[in-house]
């Protein structure tokens, strides 16, 4: 597993990060506090503070550069 810390501060930011990581077959969750949201939930995402920078967890077997270069733009 993998974590990275992203900022989803904008309505398009949302619709385009879900689009991104559909496009993998790996397990991802958003972690704000105590929520544990599944990241490809464009629902889930919207009920989340998205004012401040959310962990990212990456379910991923072995490497997973790929899915991090994919989502730089995201990346804090």
């Amino acid at each position: 597993m993998k974590t990275v810390t992203i900022s989803l501060n904008s309505i398009d930011k949302v619709k385009a990060f879900v689009n991104e990581i559909t496009k993998y077959d790996y397990d991802f969750d958003l972690v704000s506090g105590r929520y544990v949201i599944d990241a490809k939930s464009i629902m889930g995402i919207f009920s989340l503070d998205l004012s401040k920078n959310i962990d990212l967890n990456i379910h991923a077997e072995g490497d997973c550069s790929d899915v991090v270069a994919a989502l730089a733009p995201y990346i804090v």
